[in-house]
């Protein structure tokens, strides 16, 4: 089988699913900020997180809670950070399943959404994990694990991360379709609609040109992370099974309310992994709008 039909293959069954969420404590605004009265009751620290609670957004779910072993990180410079994930009888989880190449996907964001890092681990022993983490300046970030334990379903769990210092929370970048990295060109095309499987396609271009040799990453020509602002609750992303590298790489976000979100699309081209960031902003949804049937395998 040919890597670009063994791909194909792989995508299809592919989803990235915003489940946990970094809630070590409350879900709380920016620093010196109230926390948000629309989603802080959310939050469940130490509990397990109740079925009806939005991905993103659970401490614990199902019996496994995501534990930082690491607290003190200074702005700007390396951390050897580590956690583990405990499950339903208390002990370090050490037995996982392989997804999108990898035993567990870290991902760290900041709260105001303009800092954004997808990470991979290693495993330290006894369970335990370790990244080297930099955080560019002071703040309050939010580090999701992404995992599927041996036997079990997939789980996103989180925890807070804060940096100590002055700090002052950006404003979220403008809704725009186009961003730029590195010389390289990402246009986005449709537009996030709640209560439905909404079809978003990014293109990749280089110097005016299409770039039609992407390379894997991850299993698939493209990864795609979005966090909604405010409460950073993650969406469901399904990308389209593909054998195309490039230009053009299809997902499904399935989106559980109107507002602001950030797309994240990390792509891999020239031996090198970049990532595009985009605003982009769900319409409210609207009286009787019905869920769209899954009909893309997932």
């Amino acid at each position: 089988m040919n890597t670009a039909t063994k791909l194909g293959s792989y995508v299809l069954g592919l989803a990235v699913v915003f489940g946990g969420a970094l809630g070590a404590g409350k879900v709380v605004g920016p620093i010196g900020a109230p926390p948000a009265e629309d989603h802080a009751a959310m939050a469940m620290p130490a509990e397990q997180a109740k079925s009806d609670t939005p991905g993103g957004l659970q401490v614990s779910e199902n019996g496994y809670t995501l534990n930082p072993l690491s607290t003190a990180i200074k702005p700007g410079e390396p951390t050897d950070f580590q956690f583990t994930v405990t499950g339903p009888d208390g002990k370090p989880v050490t037995d996982y399943q392989v997804e999108h190449d990898k035993k567990l996907h870290f991902i760290v964001a900041s709260r105001d959404l303009t800092s954004f890092q997808h990470l991979h681990p290693v495993e330290a022993g006894g369970g335990v994990w370790s990244v080297k983490l930099t955080l560019p300046e002071a703040g309050a970030y939010r580090a999701f694990a992404d995992f599927v334990p041996s036997g079990g379903s997939g789980l996103t769990l989180g925890t807070d991360l804060s940096v100590a210092g002055a700090y002052q929370p950006k404003a979220l970048p403008p809704v725009g379709r186009t961003a730029t990295v590195d010389g390289y060109t990402v246009t986005l095309d449709g537009d996030l609609v709640p209560g439905k499987a909404s079809k978003v396609t990014l293109s990749v271009s280089k110097d005016g040109k299409p770039v039609t040799d992407l390379q894997p990453y991850l299993g698939a020509y493209g990864h795609l992370v979005a966090l909604r602002a405010k409460d950073l609750a993650y969406l469901h992303v399904h990308p389209e099974a593909s054998e195309k590298a490039g230009p053009e790489i299809t997902f499904y976000a399935e989106v559980p309310s109107g507002g602001d979100y950030r797309l994240f699309l990390d792509f891999q081209h020239q031996d090198k992994v970049r990532t595009a960031d985009f605003t982009a902003k769900a319409a409210p949804a609207t009286a009787g709008t019905p869920a769209t049937e899954d009909t893309h395998g997932h």
